[in-house]
């Protein structure tokens, strides 16, 4: 159920993996904060002080309703709040290009009680153009004037889900205002609770910010994924020139090779700008080709995994298969656009028996089909003809999967063969490990 609170500092819209950072970190910084979002199930569990995302405790939770903060579904508790933030989702559109329902809905809910002065900022990823072109216009419904009576700002979310190191507070705050007050008025409003705030020219070059850090990551994921094809067959260790590659102390940052590319950000946020781009009567090549050649991953790791079964005398059809970790990325339990399904998908479909195992994780479905979880992990690794490591939690440790499983394949490099002074060392602290039946992608 709801609870009463006053107007407050913040209203924060989207209480996700973004909102609720964000208005932790708000709190913490003495802001009065009120959170609002759609799901009752979501707002009641808050108010009860439990919290729904990797990132926060329940104690973080009951720390917060502490200080003032309480979620609502109620639209009409926006009336007053000093400044607006927009957390809601952009996923993909059936056009391929952001749907942006969650926006405008949640921009036409702050328009009925919008009221002069107000900051309102956007950090939901989404192409150049949205905050001054969709959702100004809605705001302004209002009978106000954005840069004249309310302000209005664009700021990229950068939360990392699991990341130990960086969260809200200290990873740099990109701003980029609809006039240069709107600007510094936001930048004000983030140096409250940021270490650093760094001024964007305008909301366009905030929006485009957003979507080249996340570009540039998903065109060189993909450099290595087709590197990580050719490279087997030329028998060459990938992993291994990676590590020497990266000792060069300038040009060049390591990336590796995976299954698929998973998350909100990487298989998602390229497209918004491709979609763009369309609209101009370009193709934006980059992007599409290094999403098709993400996209064809996990049916590589399905062809690896069917070559290694037939070297050993086994069919894929026939075969018991442990897959280990479904979500998408270590330690976290977020499961969005993972590569362990289409992994999967492709597994099922050429009749292997799947089981999966992740701690992360209690009920995972295929097709709508619940697939088995292995609770012994040691047990499953011995029974299964092929185990296939998705996702590198810290559970999954080299020396018990060499130990225990019969035929394994390491899509995430954690068996992977490293000299001994590679400065490599440091994202796999294990010793190098060989041995027959151990395949790195």
């Amino acid at each position: 159920m709801d609870v009463a609170t006053p107007a407050s500092d913040l209203a924060v819209i989207g209480l996700g993996y973004v909102g609720l950072p964000l208005a932790h970190e708000a709190t913490r910084a003495g802001l009065t904060v009120t959170g609002l979002d759609l799901s009752e199930a979501v707002v009641d569990g808050l108010n009860a002080g439990r919290s729904h995302i990797d990132d926060l405790s329940d104690t973080d939770i009951e720390r917060m309703r502490e200080a003032g903060f309480a979620a609502t579904t109620d639209a009409s508790r926006l009336a007053g709040a000093s400044t607006i933030v927009i957390c809601v989702p952009t996923p993909l559109s059936a056009e391929g290009g952001p749907d942006l329902g969650a926006v405008t809905s949640a921009a036409a809910s702050i328009a009925a009680h919008l009221t002069p002065g107000t900051l309102v900022v956007l950090e939901s990823t989404t192409y150049p153009g949205t905050t001054e072109e969709v959702v100004r216009p809605i705001l302004e419904e209002s009978g106000l004037i954005a840069g004249a009576d309310f302000h209005l700002a664009f700021s990229p979310e950068r939360i990392d889900p699991g990341n130990p190191s960086f969260g809200v507070a200290n990873t740099p705050k990109v701003v980029g205002g609809l006039t240069e007050e709107c600007g510094r008025r936001a930048a004000a409003f983030y140096n409250r609770f940021v270490e650093q705030v760094v001024r964007a020219r305008g909301t366009r070059e905030a929006e485009m910010a957003k979507l080249l850090e996340n570009t540039y990551r998903h065109v060189n994921i993909a450099l290595v994924n087709e590197m990580a094809v050719f490279c087997q067959e030329l028998g060459v260790d990938l992993w291994d020139s990676i590590a020497c590659a990266a000792t060069k102390p300038f040009g060049f940052q390591a990336f590796y090779p995976g299954p698929g590319v998973g998350g909100h950000c990487i298989p998602i946020d390229p497209n918004y700008l491709s979609y763009k781009v369309k609209t101009l009567g370009y193709p934006f090549r980059f992007v599409e080709l290094a999403q098709e050649i993400n996209a064809r991953m996990p049916a590589y790791v399905a062809q690896r995994a069917q070559e290694l079964l037939n070297d050993t005398g086994l069919a894929l059809s026939r075969s018991r298969v442990l897959l280990l970790g479904v979500t998408y990325k270590a330690g976290i339990a977020d499961q969005r656009e993972s590569p362990a399904r289409p992994v999967a998908r492709k597994l099922a479909a050429k009749g292997a028996d799947l089981t999966y195992h992740d701690p992360y994780v209690a009920e995972w479905s295929l097709n709508g089909t619940q697939v088995p979880r292995a609770l012994d992990l040691e047990q499953a690794l011995a029974e299964a003809d092929l185990t296939i490591l998705l996702t590198d939690h810290p559970d999954y440790r080299p020396k018990l999967l060499a130990e225990h499983a019969r035929l394994l394949l390491d899509t995430r490099g954690v068996m992977r063969r490293l000299p001994p002074n590679s400065p490599d060392r440091a994202h796999s602290t294990t010793s190098p490990i060989e041995r027959e039946g151990i395949e790195v992608l």
